[in-house]
């Protein structure tokens, strides 16, 4: 799943080559994937895109005043195509959910845009056309941003949070951008259990989350900026040092990854940097442990 540092550089890709650029037509090949209907899609024609930017997980392009707002949920993408063909896709036929085509640059320049795709058969991908971005449910949700809490409102945040910390940094209502693979990453470098109470953090736990959420999230928007969108779910991968990497050793102490899966997805921590050395059973097995 895209997370913030990844929609981050999304936004800066798309910044270099869409900006000033009018949209000269949206193929949607996945009705189920558009989720509003006023105004229409049709109202951005001749349109600039103007600016692009992020909401938590959401990317945002203000074109002509409209904002495309899209959300890549757990399988979606974005592909940039230097040259696109006339010939509309036929809907329902595999990944691709919406095509954007973009005026050419310059006279008989080629016609290139961008596709949004979604791997898999649980279809989540998310378009809005709307006028604020305010006006996407999802967005009027969103707690504040990972990257622009400090210290003292972190501490404040999770004073009212009575789930643990895992859950806790993944709930876009009360923290925006971090997901599965980031909280696991951030859970690791503050040396925290992902089964701790968040309400019940000491004040130097807090401190090490928040330096830990900075100095991870920064870094990998740092890699990730400047990336091409194709290499950019390789570059996450790469810089990852517990998540996804059951049963490998962690970078920090040697000791072996371990993993808690639930019914859809999963979560990797290191025992010796963040348990005191327990195992925390798997639930499918057991009671978890604290």
């Amino acid at each position: 799943m895209p997370e913030l540092p990844e929609v981050e550089a999304l936004a800066a890709f798309l910044r270099e080559r869409a900006v000033g650029r009018a949209l000269a037509r949206v193929d949607i090949a996945a009705i189920n994937a558009f989720k509003t209907f006023d105004p229409p899609m049709t109202a951005l024609y001749g349109s600039a895109v103007e600016g692009v930017g992020r909401h938590g997980k959401f990317l945002d392009l203000d074109i002509g005043g409209l904002h495309l707002v899209i959300h890549l949920a757990r399988a979606g993408w974005l592909q940039w195509r230097e040259q696109l063909t006339p010939a509309p896709p036929k809907p329902g036929k595999g990944p691709l959910a919406l095509r954007a085509h973009l005026a050419p640059e310059f006279d008989g320049g080629p016609v290139s845009g961008f596709d949004l795709t979604e791997a898999g058969t649980q279809k989540r991908l998310a378009v809005y056309l709307v006028r604020d971005p305010a006006d996407v449910p999802g967005i009027a949700r969103l707690g504040p941003d990972a990257l622009a809490l400090s210290a003292d409102e972190l501490a404040e945040v999770l004073r009212s949070q009575r789930g643990q910390i895992k859950g806790v940094l993944t709930d876009q209502a009360v923290i925006a951008g971090i997901g599965n693979a980031y909280s696991d990453e951030i859970l690791h470098a503050a040396r925290l259990s992902p089964f701790k109470i968040a309400a019940k953090l000491t004040s130097a736990e807090i401190e090490r989350l928040h330096a830990a959420m900075q100095t991870v999230l920064k870094d990998a928007v740092a890699r990730s900026v400047g990336q091409k969108a194709a290499t950019l779910k390789g570059e996450k991968r790469s810089g990852l040092v517990v998540h996804a990497r059951t049963g490998l050793p962690c970078p920090v102490c040697g000791d072996t990854v371990r993993e808690v899966s639930f019914a859809d997805k999963s979560f990797q921590y290191c025992p010796t940097c963040q348990t005191d050395g327990r195992e925390l059973a798997d639930r499918r097995l057991s009671r978890l442990l604290r």
